[in-house]
């Protein structure tokens, strides 16, 4: 009984493993344990500061500007208006320029150099190799080269074309056939549809940092840093200096009108060492206007002779008003004559 029942619980036991069962599970499972670390060593997660991404656009459309502005001084001689006509063209060709000796040549356009910054494919990065610091990885393909072209120089002159002779032709007006019509409102859908997927994406771009413009979108160019151990490198001197100019103006502009000038003088008259000239000069010129008076008056107390206009205007804007030659308040005006009887007038 014992025998039979022992040998019926040893038959239930499963088989023994063979010997090279581990190892055949570890060659198994080695090359799906390998993708994953992999993965995890190539997802190095990295964060493009978006300040430096939009100063980037900026500069190169400030550059764009200067580029056009010395090229437009060139033909200056030529015909005035001329050079209206052909406007996007030579925004196209600006622009071309650019792209041709920045990005068909690996490098990058002046903004995003400034920046400290690089163009990178990011459908290539996913496949990369092992990564130290997240911002490795090839540049822009040839096909993505040309397909930036085509729709940053070529995209924008044929929108400028198809804008400025639609508005030259009226194609919006009423009057108009109804294919032109059509046309009009076909301009404006795509118009409005693409500020909103433009206004979509900026709002995308703001949330994760990637991709500034539609076009980087859907060619996925990505802008890294170029140079990891590179700070940008920014100086506050003329920003400072140009913050206090504009403080002490604001300063000026705030007490010039406060101050009288004729008061100043008065203050700073007996610090002046050409006080003998000052007494010998001229008592019968006017102080103010230095003419001859055409209708004299004499300021009281002090009897220094004035024009008229000039002595009441000073005494109607300033109640204190000081004599500019000895600096005693005038009290009242008298008319100048050489007879003793001469009448007077309050301030």
């Amino acid at each position: 009984m014992s025998s039979s029942s022992s040998s019926s619980s040893t038959g239930s036991l499963p088989p023994p493993p063979p010997e090279d069962a581990w190892v055949s599970t570890y060659r198994r499972l080695q090359p799906q344990w390998q993708s994953a670390h992999l993965y995890h060593e190539t997802s190095i997660p990295i964060s493009i500061s978006r300040v430096n991404q939009f100063d980037a656009a900026r500069l190169d459309i400030e550059m764009s500007a200067m580029l056009k502005e010395q090229l437009v001084k060139v033909f200056s001689l030529m015909k005035p208006g001329m050079l209206f006509q052909y406007e996007p063209e030579l925004d196209a060709f600006l622009e071309f320029l650019i792209w041709r000796f920045s990005i068909w040549v690996d490098k990058p356009t002046p903004g995003i150099a400034l920046m400290n910054l690089r163009y990178r494919d990011e459908r290539a990065s996913e496949a990369r190799g092992k990564l130290r610091t997240g911002l490795e990885g090839p540049g822009l393909t040839v096909a993505q080269k040309i397909w930036y072209c085509i729709a940053s120089v070529g995209g924008q002159y044929i929108w400028a074309r198809i804008q400025s002779f639609s508005a030259f032709r009226r194609w919006g007006d009423s009057e108009q056939r109804s294919f032109l019509r059509w046309a009009w409102v076909l301009v404006q859908r795509v118009e409005g549809f693409y500020k909103a997927a433009s206004f979509g994406n900026l709002l995308i771009f703001l949330y994760t940092g990637r991709y500034r413009t539609l076009i980087e979108r859907a060619l996925k160019a990505r802008l890294v840093y170029g140079n990891p151990n590179m700070n940008r490198a920014v100086s506050f001197e003329y920003m400072n200096r140009q913050l206090v100019w504009n403080e002490f103006s604001e300063m000026l502009l705030l007490l010039l009108p406060l101050l009288n000038s004729s008061t100043v003088k008065n203050l700073l008259r007996p610090f002046s060492k050409d006080k003998d000239a000052g007494s010998a000069r001229d008592d019968s010129a006017c102080p103010i206007c230095q003419n001859s008076p055409s209708i004299p008056f004499l300021a009281v107390p002090c009897r220094h002779r004035y024009c008229y206009y000039c002595l009441r205007t000073r005494c109607a804007a300033a109640p204190s008003f000081r004599c500019s030659r000895c600096g005693e308040p005038v009290v009242a005006m008298q008319r100048y004559s050489e007879s003793v009887g001469s009448t007077s007038s309050g301030k």
